[in-house]
């Protein structure tokens, strides 16, 4: 089994160094693709058309047993390559969950803070009105003060006056 498995390796070292043509069961073809990497459930190629990964069960038999393809081992692979996806996912979702529950509570911060400071302005707002009535008011106390002692004075110099005549 070693020295099966130590040719298989071989021939996948020997096979990614060269460019070579690779055509699908379905017809697709890639033409002078280098074999860059090797996997148990398929080959990764670079062509000019870019970086493709192809199955081995897209492969012809041919090229399944040049790359020692077995497909327990690829359903293995497949099965922890899935596994792995998903647990990236749920990580994914979790980070989504937890910063939509962040931006939620920022937002409620701020949300919290803007009445705050709407109190506030109504506050001061309410405040520079009191106060102005206050003004207001003691402006008023004071014309009506004013206004009382002039008509006191005036009674009094009119009280004068009336005595000064009789006398």
């Amino acid at each position: 089994m070693n020295t099966k498995l130590l040719t298989v390796l071989i021939l996948s070292f020997i096979s990614v160094a060269q460019a070579d043509d690779f055509k699908t069961v379905t017809g697709k073809e890639y033409k002078d693709a280098t074999v860059t990497r090797v996997e148990p459930d398929g080959i990764v190629l670079t062509s000019k058309a870019g970086i493709s990964k192809i199955y081995f069960t897209e492969l012809p038999k041919d090229v399944q047993q040049r790359f020692g393809y077995d497909p327990q081992r690829a359903a293995n692979y497949s099965a922890q390559q899935s596994a792995g996806l998903d647990q990236v996912r749920k990580e994914q979702a979790e980070a989504s969950r937890r910063e939509a529950e962040a931006t939620q509570k920022a937002n409620q911060y701020r949300a919290e803070q803007q009445t705050r400071q709407n109190e506030l302005r109504a506050v001061h707002s309410r405040y520079e009105e009191l106060q102005r009535q206050e003004d207001e008011l003691l402006l008023r106390i004071t014309e009506v003060r004013t206004t009382k002692l002039f008509a006191t004075l005036r009674i009094r110099k009119h009280r004068s006056c009336r005595f000064s005549r009789v006398t």
